[in-house]
């Protein structure tokens, strides 16, 4: 899955560490979330959309439906 996280983060000057803190996880978390290196669970994704105060189709987009 794809994400759109550091170009929307980048866009309210908010840190990895903000978010991280905002969502209840790890830097480490967001970061490998950011790199595409994990996917994070339907409840993450929706915190991750709502502290950067977007739809949760504008931050992650799927490549993927098979």
């Amino acid at each position: 899955m794809k994400n759109h996280i550091k170009v929307l983060r980048a866009g309210i000057n908010m840190s990895q560490a903000e978010l991280a803190q905002l969502c209840q996880v790890s830097r480490h978390a967001i970061m490998a979330i950011e790199k595409q290196k994990h996917d994070p669970s339907i409840t993450l994704a929706c915190k991750i959309a709502q502290a950067l105060g977007e739809p949760i189709d504008r931050v992650f987009v799927l490549t993927d439906l098979h």
